[in-house]
Parts: C-alpha cells; sequence; structure tokens
C-alpha cells in the first residue's frame, strides 16, 4: 500500500471515531465517563466487549501460533488448533465471572471493583490489587499499542519522515480525544464498531485467501483446513507438555477469572450495564461469541500457511526473522491477494489495537481517580478536574512506556514481558477468592509485601527455567497454567497472614 493510501485509511478512520465520540458524550458527566450512568444495552457490550479482549498482539499471534518456523526443522505444524482447548477453558471462566463476581460487583455498587478488598480486608489489601492492576494494564497497553505504532511506522510514518515517538504521541492524542469526555459512555459504541471492522477484516481475508488456494473446488473451507495438516485441536499425549489439554483449559478458566473478572478494564463496561441480569446476559454471550471468533482466527492462521507453502510469500516473516506472528501482515501487504486486503489487514490490526487500547485508558483513569485519588469523596467540580487530569497524565504515561520498551527491549524482552504482567493477576485471584470462599481476616499490613514476592519469585523461576539457567522440572514445560500455580501458593501464603474472623 502506498502512504496516500494509509493516509487515508487512517485520517477516515478516526473520524468516524471523533463523530462517534461528539453524539455519545453530549452532557458528559463523571457518572457516564466511569458507568456509562449504567445505561449501556448488553448486547452492545457483549459485541464490543470481542474487540476489547482482542488486542493488536491477539490479531497476529493466533494466527501465527497455528504453526512455526526454524533454520533447522523448517515449518513444522506444532500449535495447530491446540489454542482452541484455552478457550473453551475462557467459556467456563467467564461463566464463573458472571454468576460469582458479577453478583457482588453489583450489590456492592462498585464503581472501582477493588473496593472490594478495602470492605473486605482493608486498605492495604485495597490499595495492592488497585496498584496490581495499574501495573498489568499499563504495561498491557503499553506494548500493544507499540505494536500497532511499530506497524505504522513501517508502512507509513519512516517514509515521510515522522520519526517514532511523534508516531506514539499522535496515536494516543487520537485515543484522548475521543475519550476525553464520554469515557466508558462513548467507548461502548466505539468498541462496536472497531469490533464490527476487526470481524469483517478477519472474515473476509479467509474468504479471499480460500478463493486463492482455490478450496472451493477442494471439498469447501471447512474440509481444505481439516485437510491440512494444521487443525488438531486436543493434546493429551503427554502431561508435560505446555500444549496438554488441561494446562490450556484449566490455565484459561483462571486467565479469564484474571484478567477479565478481576480486571477493571473489562469490568467497567459489564458495570454500565442497567442491572445484574442484563451485565450476565453480555457476559455469556460474549464467551459464546468468543468461541466462534477465536476459531476463524486460527482458521485465517492454517490458510495463511497454506498460502505460503503454496506461494513462498511470507519468507521474510518465517525464515529471515523467524517471526510466525509477521506472517499475516507480509501476506496482507504483499499486493498478490489485492489491495483490498491490505487495507483489511490494516482496518483490523487498528480496530483491534484501538478497541483494547482506548478502554485500557478509561479504565487506568477511572482505577487512579477513584483508588488513589478518592474522587468520590470530592465535589463535583473538583470531581472533574481530577479526572481530566489524571486522563491525561495516563496518556502521557503510556507514551513514555512505549517509547521507553521501543529504546531498551528487543522482540523477545516485549514478550517475555507479556507473560510477566500476567503474573500479577495470581495474587488479585487469590485476594478475591479468599474473601469469598472463607470468613477469615488478613493481617492487613502484609498483604502488599506477599502479594509482590510471590508472583516475582515465580517469575524469577519462570524465566531461568525458560532460559535452561535452571533444570528443576526435567522435561515438564510451563504453559497456560501458570496462573493456577501463582493463585493456588498465593492463596495458600494469604492463610497463613490471616486470622479467624469474628464477624463478616
Amino acid at each position: 500500500m502506498t502512504p496516500y493510501l494509509v493516509s487515508i485509511v487512517l485520517l477516515s478512520y478516526f473520524l468516524v471515531l471523533i463523530f462517534i465520540s461528539y453524539f455519545t458524550s453530549k452532557s458528559a458527566t463523571n457518572e457516564s465517563f466511569f458507568v456509562g450512568e449504567r445505561k449501556s444495552p448488553w448486547y452492545v457490550v457483549a459485541f464490543g466487549m470481542i474487540g476489547a479482549s482482542l488486542s493488536g498482539i491477539t490479531f497476529i499471534s493466533i494466527p501465527g501460533a497455528v504453526a512455526k518456523y526454524s533454520p533447522e526443522s523448517g515449518l513444522i505444524a506444532t500449535g495447530q488448533f491446540g489454542y482452541m482447548q484455552m478457550v473453551f477453558g475462557y467459556l467456563f471462566g467467564y461463566i464463573i465471572v458472571a454468576y460469582v463476581l458479577l453478583p457482588i460487583y453489583y450489590r456492592m455498587n462498585l464503581t472501582s471493583i477493588y473496593t472490594y478488598l478495602e470492605s473486605r480486608f482493608g486498605f492495604w489489601s485495597y490499595k495492592t490489587g488497585a496498584a496490581f492492576f495499574l501495573l498489568s494494564r499499563i504495561i498491557g497497553a503499553s506494548i500493544r499499542l507499540l505494536l500497532v505504532a511499530s506497524v505504522l511506522q513501517l508502512i507509513l510514518f519512516d517514509e515521510i519522515g515522522i520519526p517514532f515517538e511523534l508516531t506514539v504521541l499522535v496515536s494516543v492524542l487520537l485515543i484522548w480525544v475521543y475519550t476525553n469526555r464520554g469515557g466508558i459512555k462513548t467507548i461502548i459504541w466505539t468498541d462496536t464498531l472497531q469490533t464490527a471492522f476487526m470481524l469483517a477484516s478477519v472474515i473476509l481475508t479467509v474468504y479471499m485467501i480460500g478463493d486463492a488456494l482455490n478450496i472451493e473446488e477442494k471439498g469447501g473451507l471447512v474440509k481444505g483446513i481439516s485437510h491440512s495438516g494444521y487443525s488438531k485441536i486436543f493434546y493429551f499425549s503427554s502431561w508435560q507438555d505446555a500444549n496438554y489439554f488441561w494446562k490450556h483449559f484449566l490455565g484459561g478458566i483462571f486467565i479469564t477469572i484474571g484478567m477479565t473478572g478481576l480486571d477493571q478494564d473489562m469490568m467497567q463496561k459489564n458495570l454500565s450495564c442497567k442491572n445484574l441480569k442484563s451485565a450476565q446476559l453480555n457476559m455469556v454471550s460474549f464467551a459464546g461469541i468468543l468461541v466462534f471468533v477465536n476459531l476463524i482466527f486460527l482458521a485465517l492462521g492454517a490458510l495463511l500457511y497454506m498460502y505460503y507453502v503454496k506461494t513462498g510469500i511470507g519468507v521474510n516473516a518465517l525464515e529471515k526473522l523467524s517471526r510466525t506472528d509477521l506472517l499475516f501482515a507480509e501476506i496482507a501487504n504483499s499486493g498478490k491477494l489485492g489491495i483490498s486486503v491490505g487495507v483489511l489487514f490494516l482496518l483490523g490490526l487498528v480496530a483491534a489495537a484501538y478497541s483494547s487500547a482506548d478502554s485500557a485508558l478509561t479504565s487506568l483513569t477511572t482505577s487512579f481517580s477513584i483508588d488513589f485519588m478518592n474522587i468520590e469523596n470530592k465535589s463535583k467540580d473538583i470531581q472533574l478536574k481530577i479526572r481530566k487530569s489524571v486522563h491525561v497524565v495516563m496518556s502521557l504515561v503510556l507514551v513514555f512506556v512505549i517509547i521507553l520498551l521501543r529504546k531498551y527491549s528487543d522482540d523477545s524482552a516485549i514478550w517475555t514481558l507479556i507473560k510477566l504482567a500476567g503474573f500479577t493477576y495470581g495474587p488479585l485471584i487469590a485476594l478475591f477468592f479468599f474473601g469469598i470462599l472463607t470468613k477469615r481476616s488478613l493481617k492487613d499490613k502484609y498483604v502488599p509485601l506477599l502479594c509482590s514476592l510471590i508472583p516475582l519469585i515465580l517469575g524469577i523461576i519462570w524465566y531461568l527455567n525458560k532460559i535452561h539457567f535452571i533444570n528443576w522440572f526435567g522435561d515438564y514445560q510451563f504453559g497456560a497454567e501458570l496462573i493456577i500455580y501463582n493463585s493456588l501458593i498465593s492463596f495458600v501464603f494469604l492463610y497463613f497472614i490471616s486470622n479467624k474472623s469474628k464477624s463478616l
């Protein structure tokens, strides 16, 4: 694609988002910014959450994970559709979120979900939960935006002489512009549009690649993929393997509880629904749609590898860079499938990245305003000033962290950071479910130290094992179940700093 075409696509895209923001942010208040005045239609929230749950990293990484390439072995269909094992776990996790966590949030009329920890355990438990969310979301959102900013830099801004730092500043500024007034009330609708763009991008790309491979002449899309050697879903052969079914399935349940049910970003949308029943309908329907959407992404991955085998396009991503997550980008922008696939890829990538990033910025503003600035105890005029100031500060923090990551890390470090950011959800799961499942109280002042040390120690052990510095676990490969170990160990140690409660 030419820089001119890329510029037109991006400009048109953001003009539409700003147009939506204009109409949804009229008479905006703090209540509409934080919880959308609790009037959001559940079906709109459910559809929009698809885009928010699938980032730009997901957009290119899930298709790439179907296989891997190494100079020694060439192309190997290792992962295939094994990711669906985790997706099935997600489904059960969403049910737990809907019928265990959401009733608590609605009964307590929460805006920030971490205030539950204050009412249950005390000040330090509350601040620990909120701080863990802020740390995880800042790192996660920065990495996601780094990805899309890097792609835009490569295909557009390098050619017209704009430095990366300015690309990042403009990217975050655009998010600030359309979220500044309406907050979650605006995001509910912009995420719906962005999810539609992302799904249209993936579905149409699947159709076009299938057409280029003459899939219909070979018995249809489903039959073609099932016979491709890339479509295996279930892995039961070895419990030591990272792709083993129960690791993925149980890990998926815990990941959903932590990264959705205990994440202010995802829960803020649910809390904008009219009532608990609507929020539960949203969560269950969203879970069902997400299974189907992930299956489409994996189907796209199988088709991308089939296309690479047939045409050789993708050689730079696989053979030169050994980056399976860049295969989609190389094929889409090669021009061999027509300019429309390149445009669809760009739209899908930007939609996936920004639907995740805009809600992250809003939730960071919400959490910091409520959990650390005590905004709810201030007058309305002061509340508005604080919220707007925090929104600007959080935007600048994202800009700073993105530039820092770009300057001082490589690709392997980025993926390690993504994994390590997930370690913080283990203590969150332990804290919330210690409060739900037991009647014990905690020695509140010890909670920050305990919840910091456990993921830190486990993260160091995981990393040293990953780089083969230690070999304590033999042939055992860690997978999605890491969050289970993190949660259970945290839960056990919380018991050691707890007492019987006289009353709850």
